[in-house]
């Protein structure tokens, strides 16, 4: 085999291993960002990174998907540092950019499956300082040393302990809700669409968990939600007056960030959504509905 041959081997057998790092690294950087977009782009900026290190480099680089993980979550912090100076204009609330799978064999499930990825543990995270998200996830969800921590962040390894202990205080005062077996959810969607179009005031509160919340995300661009809307009659009464406004609207059933959702086409006057719905208790207790075109532009929605 000839240098050039030897070269070109290299190169493809590390194309080969960073593509078995790929959902991974997706994961790690949907996780901090709460965007499809910036993950993509993060781990396409780490293999350049990769590939543009010396033949000395690589090989002294002892964990592959631990070095990896740690320039994603570098990459990240300059994004999230973008976003929280984009978010001082934003319209109306901010939510992360759904995840939609079909839950049979499609690429991003082993993404969606971790619960942290759920849409109200990314909205815990979203409340979070850029710093103390990355160094959180990091050492919690994906187990990166604070040294390498520290590096990322540009700080002492005690202060990115401080960042994460932050950060794990701020998510366990929050208190998302856990994630539910997918049949409970089903059923209980089930039901609530059911309750909905009955046109059941009581049936629809009565099925509602006695903190839940609705939040949309329109960006300005959409209609939705401007505010958080909280509790049982409040939401069941926004809900049904949607309804008799805009009249009977098919959702399609998907996996949204790994729990039970519906997209909907655009139909009539209402622009194309997704809706996340949160289970606890055997209730509803969220629903986040994102309209906002420029974080739907990934979801295979229905052709109607």
């Amino acid at each position: 085999m000839t240098a050039g041959e030897q070269t070109l081997a290299a190169e493809r057998g590390l194309a080969t291993t960073f593509t078995g790092h790929r959902s991974h690294l997706i994961g790690v950087a949907y996780r901090l960002t709460g965007s499809v977009a910036d993950a993509e782009d993060a781990v396409q900026e780490a293999w350049l990174r990769l590939t543009g290190l010396t033949e000395q480099g690589r090989a002294e680089i002892r964990d592959l998907r631990g070095w990896l993980t740690t320039v994603v979550g570098r990459i990240c912090l300059d994004r999230l540092r973008s976003a929280t100076a984009r978010r001082e204009s934003y319209v109306g609330q901010w939510l992360p950019e759904p995840l939609v799978t079909s839950g049979e064999g499609d690429p991003l499930d082993s993404v969606v499956r971790d619960d942290g990825v759920r849409m109200a543990a990314l909205v815990v995270l979203d409340r979070l300082t850029p710093e103390q998200r990355v160094a959180f996830v990091l050492h919690d969800a994906f187990d990166v040393p604070f040294a390498e921590i520290a590096d990322a962040l540009g700080c002492t390894v005690a202060t990115a302990r401080q960042h994460a202990s932050r950060g794990r205080r701020a998510a366990a005062d929050a208190d998302p809700p856990p994630r539910v077996a997918l049949d409970e959810q089903r059923e209980v969607l089930e039901r609530f669409l059911h309750a909905l179009a009955s046109g059941d005031v009581d049936a629809v509160i009565g099925l509602l968990h006695p903190d839940v919340v609705l939040v949309g995300d329109g960006g300005g661009k959409a209609r939705t939600a401007f505010n958080v809307v909280s509790g049982p009659d409040k939401v069941a009464r926004l809900v049904l007056g949607l309804l008799r406004r805009y009249g009977a609207v098919e959702g399609e059933p998907v996996l949204v960030n790994g729990d039970v959702g519906l997209v909907f086409a655009a139909q009539g006057e209402l622009t194309a959504r997704v809706s996340a719905i949160v289970v606890r208790d055997g209730r509803v207790a969220g629903l986040y509905d994102v309209s906002n075109p420029d974080k739907l532009g990934h979801v295979p929605f229905p052709s109607r």
